[in-house]
């Protein structure tokens, strides 16, 4: 956890970071709502016109940056409300922490610069999260 504690500790200051990473590679990743995993994600922003950016986490390069407006507008504000009231933090907080840590979530189940098998992504997670299944999305 050690990669992420930083990282989530700047944007949210508190709070259970293990379950907010648990929470977003859950629900985002590992049991994405397309039932595709990583890859029904990655159809989600290209449907929104923003697949330039999860492909750079995907690739092997410079992950680009992506906004709390453009989390909002490819997830969705339903999502990020709900995702911010399991946590206890405001809608913008919300946004601004999963348009941080998203993308260092996809560029880390995607080592090898390709979206990998289900299986492997949920493998991939597991060693992220300290070996522990990747939840149920809720």
């Amino acid at each position: 956890m050690g990669l992420f504690d930083s990282l989530l500790g700047s944007v949210l200051g508190g709070g259970d970071k293990t379950q907010m990473l648990t929470s977003l590679a859950g629900s985002l990743i590992g049991n994405h709502s397309s039932g595709q995993g990583l890859g029904g994600l990655v159809q989600q922003f290209e449907s929104a016109g923003l697949g330039h950016l999860v492909q750079s986490w995907i690739g092997s390069g410079q992950n680009l940056p992506v906004s709390a407006e453009q989390i909002q507008q490819v997830l969705g504000s339903q999502f990020v409300q709900q995702f911010a009231q399991q946590h206890g933090i405001d809608i913008n907080s919300a946004a601004a922490t999963i348009a941080r840590v998203l993308p260092q979530l996809v560029d880390h189940v995607t080592p090898n610069g390709q979206v990998p098998v289900h299986g492997q992504v949920q493998d991939l997670l597991a060693s992220l999260l300290g070996g522990g299944n990747v939840p149920p999305a809720s």
